[in-house]
């Protein structure tokens, strides 16, 4: 099931940090892309760049499905995935996990059990898929990561 995100860019300065980028569609390496730049900086608590996207009016119910498959190209960092259910009423709150993106296309799938609960205690609940995100944090650099494509697989 292709979700078709409509990709904002939110950073750490709603918090008081200083990183600084944004999301364009363009071409990357021969694919229509949205794709996220920037600077991540850790100067006044701050700590990321993200592109995000709401999935729709309201939660998807994505429990027929196993879980994100994710068509990326990067500059060879790590990034966080993040979904977020309508369970979670604080936007620090999320279910997270790694992937690297390479200076290549790559498919990742990445079942819904390999994401962590982050800031709470509620189990994820695929039924209430709510936002996702992609996002260079933690840690200074450089972001510069491309999404060609972003689906539910079973």
């Amino acid at each position: 099931m292709d979700l078709t995100p409509n990709w904002e860019f939110v950073a750490d300065t709603v918090m008081g940090g200083v990183s600084s980028g944004r999301v364009r569609r363009e071409d990357v390496a021969g694919r229509r892309a949205a794709r996220l730049t920037g600077a991540v900086s850790l100067e006044n608590n701050g700590g990321f760049v993200q592109m995000a996207s709401d999935l729709g009016g309201g939660a998807l119910d994505a429990s027929d499905w196993s879980g994100v498959e994710i068509d990326v190209f990067g500059n060879g960092e790590t990034y966080d995935l993040r979904l977020r259910t309508d369970d979670l009423t604080r936007p620090w709150q999320s279910y997270r996990t790694e992937f690297t993106a390479g200076p290549a296309w790559e498919t990742l799938r990445l079942p819904f059990d390999v994401f962590e609960a982050n800031k709470t205690e509620a189990a994820f609940d695929p039924a209430r898929l709510r936002r996702v995100g992609v996002l260079a944090v933690g840690r200074v650099m450089q972001a510069d990561v491309a999404v060609g494509g972003l689906r539910l697989w079973r």
